[in-house]
């Protein structure tokens, strides 16, 4: 297949019905893994995708290959949300870190790996841009501590796990409820960060203790079931 021109990353750009049957992989991945966990069956998640198994082996050769896509699509898209946050930052910080996480209850379906519980894949793109990501949550804390609209000891897990739990509402609940439950948990949240009268925490948690135990080959491994996913 002719690739037509390159990408922003610079890989080459597929031809559209190519970027088409690739999209449609993805996004039926994310569902599979959703309901079925990271061992749904390809041929289930290929004809989710309304495309033939030698399509989807065309695009992604394994198993491995597709869960890698679909946490990087992830983590791409968190990083990008909190880029914008940074660049709202100096207006109102404490409004940047609100919309920062509630952009990623609305875009939560693209999250199903990285923020909802799945396995966190060793591929080093992937691991690159969660380093990115802790970053920027950090330069974001310093803004708004500067500021003076945050308790000095919030960290970047911090909103990192609060960006996990929001994505992940009670179940059975239709979607409109679910997002008014995760906005007002959000906005509690946001109230929790303000320094006025503020208790002190227990230690936090660092990246690397959040992360540990969903490597493979560390901690509790990969898992496979639905509530991986």
């Amino acid at each position: 297949m002719t690739p037509s021109a390159s990408r922003e990353d610079g890989r080459p750009r597929l031809r559209a019905d190519a970027e088409r049957n690739r999209a449609q992989i993805l996004g039926a991945a994310r569902g599979a893994f959703r309901e079925l966990g990271t061992a749904a069956p390809l041929d289930e998640i290929a004809r989710r995708a309304g495309v033939n198994i030698a399509t989807l082996y065309r695009r992604f050769p394994d198993r491995d290959a597709l869960i890698r896509q679909v946490v990087v699509d992830g983590f791409t898209l968190v990083l990008r949300t909190v880029r914008r946050a940074l660049e709202a930052a100096p207006r109102d910080s404490l409004a940047a870190i609100g919309e920062f996480l509630l952009t990623l209850v609305d875009e939560r379906e693209m999250l199903v790996l990285p923020l909802i519980g799945g396995p966190v894949t060793d591929d080093p793109e992937a691991a690159a841009l969660q380093r990115e990501i802790v970053t920027a949550l950090e330069d974001l804390l310093a803004t708004a501590r500067a500021q003076g609209v945050v308790r000095p000891d919030a960290t970047a897990v911090d909103l990192i796990a609060t960006g996990a739990l929001s994505c992940r509402p009670l179940p059975h609940l239709p979607v409109e409820q679910a997002s008014a439950l995760a906005t007002r948990h959000v906005r509690i949240f946001l109230d929790g960060l303000r320094p006025d009268g503020a208790r002190p925490l227990p230690p936090p948690l660092t990246n690397e203790d959040l992360t540990v135990h969903l490597h493979p080959g560390r901690g509790t491994g990969r898992g496979t079931g639905p509530s991986d996913a």
